[in-house]
């Protein structure tokens, strides 16, 4: 007799009432019975069980990967099964952009990840049977060590000269200068077909075929972020600077005879004596384009390899042409006659000034009526064409020459 059965007959429970529970007992135990409550989660088992989708999908990289490249291969792919969303986002919410297969078997992202960043990955599908399955996965992409960034010229909102080459200097060395170059972009308005050339592993400039139009509003789109410059060197910039083209000034410089005539649209408007550099430190011939103006400057020829020869600190009306010193400027240290007739420089050009710069002087009009990026060309000088970098004297070069060093 079992130990319920017992614990019944003391209680003084009848015969019926001790039948009656083994008789439960029985039934809850039973092999065949259909209606007892233990019956219950066994029913729902096997129902549950005959609602699995045969659908299995995979992310790569798997849930939890750290340190993916941002070309590291995210898909999300569906065996026995297609997929109907597929959703990939980052931390901050920004949804990737990507797209299904024709069979509806796979998904991929339309472009690369972006770097030092948490990825959410949600995937649905069904089977042949229409059952439903998800994925869910979570990983983060490399975080690099190394960086390369670009300085640009010219500044953003800058008015500056038809003659304008838009210069960017990187702080590391690029040895994919395609994607480098395909992640900047030069757009205008009016519309011009703006090509870049290489001067090294660590310049790059851009510039149309022929100077820019006067009111060109010119967007430079900087697209580096994740860009992969070198190995493991990545970009980090995505900004946008704009520059307009201010008016068309265009000087030239005849070294021969001393003078600089200055043109706007073509039209003369002012022609000034200068002196240009003496026999052993002629002037560049060619096109050269002001990079920088600064009121007042020291010029000391320590810094240009000429010795000790001068060192005057106050220089004034100084702009400069060339990243090898050479400059046009105002000069007051010399006698007025010089200027028209003698060529007495170091190779600068020379406009005729007053100790602290005057307003009035050769030299005080043409700095107040230039921008940076105005291009002066010298000729008739008994020396070479300017080097195409050195400086922004890239317009020496031909269309040809020039898209030539482009890596597109």
């Amino acid at each position: 007799m079992s130990k319920a059965v017992r614990r019944a007959l003391r209680a003084g429970a009848g015969v019926g009432a001790v039948l009656c529970a083994m008789a439960i007992g029985g039934c809850g135990a039973g092999a065949g019975g259909g209606g007892g409550p233990d019956a219950k989660p066994a029913a729902r088992t096997t129902t549950a069980a005959s609602q699995l989708s045969e659908a299995v999908i995979t992310v790569a990289p798997g849930d939890g990967a750290r340190d993916v490249p941002a070309d590291g291969g995210l898909a999300v792919t569906v065996d026995q099964g297609t997929l109907t969303q597929v959703t990939a986002q980052t931390d901050d919410g920004a949804t990737v952009a990507g797209a299904l297969s024709a069979d509806r078997r796979s998904w991929r992202p339309a472009g690369r990840l972006a770097l030092a960043t948490q990825y959410t990955v949600d995937a649905l599908a069904v089977d042949p049977q229409g059952r439903a399955a998800a994925k869910h996965a979570v990983f983060t992409t490399v975080v690099p060590q190394h960086t390369v960034i670009g300085f640009f010229t010219p500044e953003e909102g800058a008015t500056v000269g038809d003659g304008m080459i838009v210069t960017l200097r990187f702080s590391r060395p690029v040895t994919d200068r395609a994607a480098v170059e395909r992640g900047i972009t030069v757009a205008a308005q009016p519309a011009a077909t703006v090509v870049g050339h290489w001067f090294g592993d660590q310049r790059l400039d851009l510039r149309p075929a022929d100077y820019w139009r006067p009111g060109t509003r010119v967007t430079l789109r900087l697209r580096l972020r994740d860009v992969q410059a070198a190995p493991g060197v990545y970009g980090t910039q995505s900004k946008d600077v704009h520059f307009t083209i201010g008016r068309d000034q265009r000087s030239t410089v005849d070294a021969a005879a001393h003078t600089m005539t200055v043109r706007r649209g073509g039209q003369v408007v002012r022609s000034l004596d200068v002196s240009t550099g003496a026999p052993g430190h002629t002037t560049y011939n060619g096109v050269m384009v002001i990079a920088e103006k600064f009121a007042v400057t020291r010029m000391d020829s320590r810094t240009v390899g000429f010795g000790g020869e001068y060192d005057i600190p106050d220089v004034p009306h100084a702009m400069r042409l060339t990243r090898s010193g050479t400059f046009v400027h105002g000069n007051y240290w010399s006698a007025p006659g010089v200027f028209g007739r003698t060529n007495v420089s170091h190779g600068c050009i020379g406009l005729l000034d007053t100790k602290g710069g005057g307003a009035d002087t050769p030299a005080g009009w043409f700095f107040s009526h230039s921008l940076v990026g105005d291009p002066i060309r010298v000729v008739n000088s008994h020396d070479v064409t300017v080097a195409a970098d050195n400086g922004m004297s890239g317009w020496n070069l031909t269309w040809q020459q020039w898209t030539a060093g482009s890596a597109l």
